[in-house]
């Protein structure tokens, strides 16, 4: 038997309103201590993990592992006809994962499993020289505020100040934040703004973002809430083109 409840369904739909634009398909895993997903979108080019601990739930049940495999447009289409003044309950029946809305009438989704060929994969082990925090919202508006003269973003971190800037033929933007960590190296990678702008739908999840990055080797994007009962994380490639 597989259920579980949660008393505000805003976390699962910040959370696949960005996984749903990244990768098409998952495979969501169960057992005892929650409910967890690895995915990695068609071009190999984002990875995208989740964790939402048993603890996080108002009820969760999970008698024996369970594999939900599901298409991630589908069940945002489901979790976007929620109100926030909703309770969700999950549960599965034969093919089918079951969603159910609670407030002022009881609504019921069926949405139909499908076959995934492959295991989840696993995210590689990265050794990236430096990690810090940003605020949220400071985070994306930088991106949006690079997002008027490029398709491309480039990130830099030394011992003082994170840096964002994109140049493009009409026109060039630059945000500098003073960090506060202790990083004695410097680092820098170009990354596409379309890739991190989906990964960033997932503004509700937690108020800081933490950020490892390196010189060319891919960014590491974790939010954390602060009861400490769910993770999302993302590695995005780079785009080995920083001298252009």
């Amino acid at each position: 038997m597989f259920k579980a409840e949660l008393s505000n369904p805003n976390i699962l739909k910040t959370s696949f309103d960005a996984i749903s634009s990244i990768v098409d398909e998952v495979q969501i895993q169960t057992d005892s201590e929650g409910f967890r997903l690895d995915a990695l979108d068609r071009s190999h080019i984002t990875f995208v993990h989740l964790e939402l601990k048993s603890s996080l739930f108002d009820e969760f049940v999970c008698d024996e592992p369970e594999k939900i495999n599901i298409d991630t447009d589908e069940f945002m289409k489901v979790l976007k006809r929620s109100k926030s003044t909703d309770r969700v309950i999950m549960s599965l029946d034969e093919g089918n994962f079951i969603i159910t809305f609670e407030g002022e009438a009881k609504r019921t989704f069926k949405i139909r499993l499908i076959d995934i060929e492959y295991e989840s994969p696993t995210p590689p082990q990265l050794n990236s020289p430096t990690k810090f925090e940003i605020p949220f919202n400071l985070l994306k508006d930088s991106i949006q505020d690079m997002d008027l003269f490029s398709d491309k973003i480039t990130l830099m971190v030394d011992s003082e100040k994170f840096r964002a800037s994109a140049e493009g033929e009409f026109g060039d933007a630059n945000i500098e934040y003073i960090h506060g960590e202790k990083i004695d190296t410097e680092a820098k990678s170009v990354f596409s703004l379309e890739k991190i702008r989906e990964m960033l739908k997932a503004d509700k999840f937690s108020e800081m973002a933490i950020i490892n990055l390196g010189t060319d080797i891919p960014l590491y994007l974790t939010l954390r809430r602060v009861d400490g009962e769910g993770e999302l994380s993302f590695l995005l490639a780079p785009r080995i083109e920083s001298e252009d």
